[in-house]
This record gives C-alpha cells, sequence and structure tokens, in this order.
C-alpha cells in the first residue's frame, strides 16, 4: 500500500522490553549478592542483548533494543542515574490480573536535590546495542511526568523547589543533555514511556491525582508542556515517540479508560513524532480518540498483547486496523505489540517461545497491510 518509511517509527515496531533469560538473571542474583562484580555482569549483560537483537532481526523487526537487559525496571534505572533524585520501596498495593488481583510494592521517587545530568547515563548502552545490528537501534527512556505524577507535589523538596516551574526547567535541562548525548553518538530513535498520560484516561486514577493535590483535567497540558520542553533541542533527525501505558508488571494493570480525556491535547500539543498505543483490549476504549491526530504524525497501534500467551486472530487484527482508519488513514498507522514483555525484570507471566510469535504476526500483518514491514 505504501513504501517501507526511511524513519522509525516503521510499520512493524516494538516497545522494547524482553523477557530476561535465565543465565542474565542468575548473574544479576550473583551481582547482588557479592558473587560477581560490575564487569562480570555487564559481559552477561552483553552476551544477553547480543542474542534478543539476533531475535529482533530474525523476525523481520527494523527498529532493535536492548532489551531493557540492564535495567530491573523501565523507568527506575534511568530516573536513579540523574542527581537529585531518590528512589526507595512503597509499601505494597494493589494491582489488577485477569485472574484476580496481586500485591505490588512499588519504587517511591522523590526529588531531595537540584535534579541535573551529572554523568551520561544511556549512551555507552546505546553505543554497544549499535555495535551489535545493522538495523536502526532504539532507546526507550522514562517520561519526565515520572518524576511528578506518582508523588505529586509532596515528592519533590519544597525547600529545593519552592517554585515548581523551577523544577520543571532542571528536569527539561537533564533529559536535553541526555539526547544531546545519545544524539552525538548516532542515536536517531528515543522513545519515553508513560504511564501517567494512560493514568488520567481513568476515573479512579484522576480522583487519586485530587488526593495528591493535581488537577487531572489540567495535567495533559501541563506534562505536554513539561515534555516539550525536554525535547525541544533534541538533535537534528531524531525521532521521538511516546508510549502510553497502563501498567504491565507481570501480567497486570493499573488503569484503564479510553484515549478521550487525554487526547486532543496528547495529539496537538505534545510535540512528539509518533504514539505508541495500548489497543489490546477493551481497557484501553475505541478508536475515536485517533480523530485528533494531525497529518504529521504517526499512531503505532498496539493491538497484539504481551501480557497473555493466547495468539491473536490474525483477521481479527486486519479488523480492528479497518476500524481504526475510519479515524485515522491507515497511512498514519504502524503495528506493534501493546507493551513490552517485560516492563520490570520479574516479566510477564508469558512463555519465551510467544515473544517471538507474536512479533513474527506483528510482521507479517504490518506486510499484509503495508506491503512492508
Amino acid at each position: 500500500m505504501s513504501q517501507n518509511p526511511v524513519a522509525p517509527p516503521f510499520r512493524a515496531d516494538h516497545v522494547g522490553s524482553f523477557l530476561r533469560p535465565t543465565a542474565l538473571l542468575e548473574a544479576r542474583e550473583k551481582h547482588a549478592a557479592g558473587e560477581m562484580d560490575a564487569d562480570g555482569l555487564r559481559e552477561a549483560e552483553d552476551v544477553a542483548i547480543a542474542e534478543i537483537v539476533r531475535l529482533q532481526e530474525d523476525v523481520g523487526l527494523r527498529s532493535i533494543t536492548d532489551g531493557e537487559f540492564r535495567r530491573n525496571a523501565f523507568h527506575t534505572d534511568f530516573l536513579r542515574h540523574l542527581d537529585g533524585v531518590a528512589i526507595t520501596r512503597a509499601p505494597k498495593l494493589q494491582i489488577t490480573k485477569s485472574d484476580g488481583g496481586q500485591s505490588f510494592a512499588p519504587p517511591v521517587i522523590t526529588v531531595v536535590d537540584k535534579v541535573s545530568h551529572g554523568h551520561d547515563v544511556e549512551r555507552a548502552n546505546f553505543e554497544y546495542l549499535q555495535s551489535v545490528t545493522g538495523q536502526t537501534p532504539k532507546v526507550t527512556i522514562p517520561s519526565p511526568t515520572m518524576l511528578h505524577f506518582r508523588g505529586g507535589r509532596e515528592a519533590i523538596s519544597s525547600e529545593i523547589y519552592p517554585d515548581l516551574e523551577e523544577f520543571y526547567a532542571d528536569v527539561a535541562a537533564a533529559y536535553a543533555s541526555e539526547l544531546q548525548s545519545l544524539g552525538e553518538a548516532g542515536c536517531t530513535y528515543v522513545q519515553m514511556d508513560d504511564t501517567n498520560l494512560a493514568y488520567l484516561c481513568d476515573t479512579t486514577q484522576r480522583e487519586k491525582a485530587r488526593e495528591r493535590g493535581l488537577d487531572p483535567d489540567q495535567l495533559p497540558r501541563d506534562y505536554a508542556r513539561f515534555i516539550n520542553m525536554a525535547i525541544a533541542d533534541r538533535p537534528e533527525g531524531m525521532v521521538t515517540a511516546v508510549h502510553l501505558c497502563r501498567g504491565n508488571f507481570r501480567s497486570s494493570w493499573a488503569a484503564e479508560g479510553g484515549y478521550e480525556p487525554v487526547a486532543e491535547v496528547l495529539f496537538n500539543e505534545l510535540a512528539i513524532d509518533a504514539y505508541f498505543l495500548e489497543y489490546d483490549d477493551a481497557r484501553s476504549g475505541d478508536f475515536a480518540p485517533l480523530r485528533f491526530v494531525p497529518k504529521n504524525k504517526t499512531v503505532v497501534l498496539g493491538l497484539v498483547t504481551t501480557k497473555f500467551d493466547t495468539m491473536e486472530d490474525r483477521d481479527a487484527i486486519l479488523r480492528r486496523i479497518e476500524e481504526a482508519a475510519k479515524y485515522l488513514p491507515v497511512e498514519q498507522m504502524c503495528l506493534s505489540p501493546q507493551c513490552g514483555f517485560s516492563s520490570t525484570v520479574k516479566g510477564n507471566d508469558i512463555a519465551v517461545e510467544s515473544q517471538a510469535a507474536k512479533l513474527r504476526l506483528v510482521v507479517e500483518v504490518a506486510r499484509e497491510v503495508w506491503g512492508t514491514n
């Protein structure tokens, strides 16, 4: 139907994380126990990353990640490297699984000093990834909003930041420095993972935000401005994407609700190139919010779930794309799984073999719809 895009996102794309192989999990345990030094752990990570790169290339993907194999969680292992950020554990809370609830102790992120970019965070990781793939390497980092939404004003030192505008400016400057560093290393594709904009589609999460002193109606605009500040000076030619997630810990979720409450701001005030949107089940609502997408942006439809082994029906995916096309031209769409396979080191309750099978399905459907992956 259309030519293969020369820049990402590609017709068949993915969010980024993969189930950690047993050898890597064992190496991480040895490191935590003091039985393996940092160099030994990194060597184990390098081996595992080279293998997951081969899997991605073998199934036909053109954007390649390191599987987030150097992280315990998609966000904390980046944010803890920013000066002024502290991370602890919260009391356990309930999250939702299809077969019932489970408890989880989420990380608590607080800002205890001036935020700054004291050193490169992902550059060395990107350089290794770039060295082991001939395709387009993608770096995934958490959205800067992750430093604000979950804790609100109380999580940001009022002594250090009596005016939150200074906080926003410092965080944006730190992100700008990281993007500049990645650009200098040759990175052209960065994805920001953001749970907060999706949480603002959930009535329960919106009420919890109010309890933290936040205005859920104003936050989408505040966060669009915040992210825009962070990416404003990104290197020329760097494609930026945002992934909206409703929770992905061990096949569970924390929020539900369609994109309507944030759609107009999300697509028109957020100066991002592409959107990875979860659309794998009814929790994500219908496609009507896509009517707000302007002509110069791309939406990657997350129609294949990473939470369960059950394989999606090819014809059902095609019908879903047709439904979405009522609101957005198919030329502005791509296809992907709805989230990563392992947003934390624990991983989703899905077989290793299912990762490859689901990615192959994404590639096959993309070739059928667009004539290319």
